[in-house]
C-alpha cells in the first residue's frame, strides 16, 4: 500500500464553532454617510467622534485599493455589515455573559487562562466587548485596561490625543474604513514606572456571517513602565467572505518596554485586512511575537518606529499557508534616530497550494547614524504545489549603519524524512517533527499556555481529519 505523500487540510475543532446569528442590533450591509451616522448614534458617541467618523468614509471613498499583493476582488463592501451589537450589555462578571457567547470562549479557553496566566482579560464578541477583568492589584498600581467606548467615555483627553495619531486614516483605504466603522477593542496606560509582571490578553471572537470586525487597540506605556500584552482571534467558517480590519495604536515611552504578541487563527474565508503600527522613544522597546494560521487572505505587517535614540525593537513571526490561503505577512521598522536597533525574524510554512509572501520595509534616516538592522526570512514549503516569496524593500540613507538581510526558500528535506522514519516515524510524524522544530524560534517566545496553543494549530494543519 502506498503512503500518503500529503498533509491533510482538517477541520479546525473548537474554533469552528457556530452559533446562531442572536444580535441586538446589526447595520445595514454596505457604507454610507447614514450607515455611519446610526453606528455612532447607536453608540451614543460624543461629537467629535461622529465627525471622524465621517471624515475617515471621505477618506476611504478617495482611496484605491493596493495595487500590489493578494487580489481583493472578491471584496463587496455592499455584502458587509460593518457592525453588529451582540446580546447583552459588557460585564466584569463571566456569569452575567450570554450563555451562547459564554459556552464559546469557555471552549476556547479565555476563562481557564485568566484563572492561570492573565492579569486582566477582555473577550470581544462581534463589534462589541461583553466581558472585561483586570486583578485589583494593577488597579491599585493606577493601570488602566478597559474597552475602547468605556475609555472614550471615561477618559476622553487621553484618547482623543492619541486616537489614529499613530495610525493615521491616509495610511490606506482600509485604515480610513476602520476610522469610519471602527467598534470594540482594547485601551490600555502603563502608568510611568508601574511593572505588569503578568500579561494582559484580549480575544475577538466574529460569530456573524458576512459581516466585519473593526476592533481599536491602544495602548500607552508610559516612561519606565513594563507590559506584555497578548491578542487572540479566530472566527468559525462561512461559505461567504468576512472582513477583519483592526488597527493597533502603541506607544512606547521613553524607558518604556512592551511586547505584543498574536496568535491568529481566522477563519479561511476571512480576508485579514489589519494594521499595526508603534511609536518608540529614547531607550524604549517594542517586541512583536506574531502567529498567522488562518484567514484566505492577510496582508498584515507590524511597524515600528523608532523615534527616540536608542529605542529597539524585534519582530519574531511566523505564517502557516494552506490550501486556499494567501498570507502576505511581514514587517517594517523605520530608524529616525541614532543608535537604534531592529532584529527581524520571520519564517513562513506553505502547503498544499498555499502561497507565503514576506514583505518588509527597513528604512534607516540620514539622522540614525550608529543604527543596527539584522534580518533573516526563512520559507519551507511542504510540497511542490506551494508557493513563497520573499519581498524585501532596505532605504539605507546613511552609510554609519550595521546593516544585514538573509533570505532562505526551501522545501521540506526528503532525505531527512526518508532518516527519521528509518527510526520509526511514519512519513506525517517525520514532517510534523521538521515543521515543530522549524516553528520553534517563534513558539519559544511565547508564554508556555499561547505555545501549547501554536503547537496545536500547527498540528491541526498537519495531521489528517480528527474525529
Amino acid at each position: 500500500m502506498r503512503r500518503k505523500t500529503y498533509l491533510d487540510e482538517i477541520n479546525t475543532n473548537i474554533y469552528d464553532i457556530k452559533n446562531k446569528d442572536n444580535y441586538e442590533y446589526k447595520a445595514k450591509k454596505g457604507l454610507s454617510k447614514e450607515i455611519i451616522e446610526e453606528i455612532s448614534k447607536q453608540k451614543n458617541e460624543v461629537q467629535w467622534m461622529r465627525d471622524f467618523r465621517l471624515k475617515a468614509l471621505e477618506m476611504y471613498n478617495k482611496l484605491e485599493l493596493p495595487t500590489w499583493g493578494p487580489s481583493l476582488d472578491e471584496l463587496d463592501m455592499s455584502e458587509i455589515a460593518t457592525y453588529v451589537r451582540p446580546k447583552g450589555n459588557m460585564t466584569n462578571n463571566w456569569d452575567d455573559v450570554p450563555e451562547d457567547i459564554k459556552s464559546t470562549f469557555d471552549a476556547l479557553g479565555i476563562p481557564e487562562a485568566e484563572k492561570r496566566s492573565l492579569a486582566g482579560v477582555g473577550a470581544q464578541y462581534d463589534s462589541e466587548v461583553v466581558y472585561h477583568s483586570m486583578k485589583d492589584e494593577l488597579i491599585k498600581q493606577g493601570v488602566i485596561y478597559t474597552d475602547m467606548e468605556t475609555a472614550l467615555r471615561d477618559y476622553e483627553d487621553i484618547v482623543k490625543e492619541h486616537f489614529m495619531k499613530c495610525v493615521p486614516i491616509s495610511d490606506h483605504k482600509f485604515v480610513a474604513l476602520h476610522g469610519a466603522v471602527w467598534s470594540g477593542g482594547s485601551f490600555v496606560y502603563v502608568p510611568k514606572g508601574v511593572d505588569v509582571k503578568i500579561p494582559l490578553q484580549s480575544y475577538f471572537r466574529l460569530n456573524s456571517p458576512e459581516s466585519g470586525q473593526f476592533e481599536h487597540t491602544l495602548i500607552i506605556v508610559d516612561e519606565g513602565a513594563r507590559l506584555h500584552f497578548i491578542e487572540g482571534c479566530s472566527a468559525p467558517k462561512y461559505n461567504k467572505i468576512n472582513l477583519h480590519a483592526g488597527c493597533v495604536e502603541l506607544f512606547v515611552k521613553k524607558n518604556a518596554y512592551l511586547r505584543y504578541s498574536t496568535i491568529e487563527n481566522w477563519s479561511k474565508n476571512m480576508l485579514n485586512l489589519n494594521t499595526k503600527k508603534a511609536i518608540v522613544e529614547e531607550n524604549g522597546q517594542i517586541d512583536w511575537v506574531t502567529g498567522s494560521f488562518g484567514s484566505k487572505i492577510s496582508m498584515l505587517y507590524p511597524m515600528s518606529i523608532l523615534n527616540g535614540k536608542g529605542a529597539k525593537t524585534e519582530f519574531t513571526g511566523i505564517s502557516f499557508a494552506g490550501k486556499g490561503q494567501n498570507l502576505d505577512t511581514g514587517f517594517k521598522v523605520v530608524h529616525n534616530a541614532p543608535n537604534t536597533s531592529s532584529v527581524v525574524n520571520s519564517k513562513s510554512i506553505s502547503k498544499n497550494g498555499g502561497i507565503a509572501t514576506y514583505r518588509s520595509l527597513v528604512q534607516i534616516m540620514p539622522r540614525a547614524k550608529n543604527s543596527k538592522c539584522s534580518v533573516s526570512c526563512e520559507s519551507l514549503m511542504l510540497d511542490s504545489l506551494s508557493k513563497s516569496d520573499t519581498i524585501p524593500v532596505n532605504d539605507i540613507r546613511t552609510e554609519e549603519v550595521e546593516f544585514s538581510h538573509e533570505a532562505k526558500i526551501g522545501k521540506i528535506s526528503d532525505k531527512t524524512i526518508f532518516y527519521l522514519m528509518s527510526r520509526g516515524l511514519s512519513e506525517e510524524e517525520a514532517k510534523s517533527m521538521i515543521v515543530r522544530g522549524f516553528a520553534y524560534p517563534i513558539s519559544k517566545e511565547l508564554p508556555v499556555e499561547y505555545a501549547v496553543e501554536m503547537n496545536n494549530l500547527i498540528n491541526l494543519e498537519l495531521e489528517g481529519s480528527i474525529g
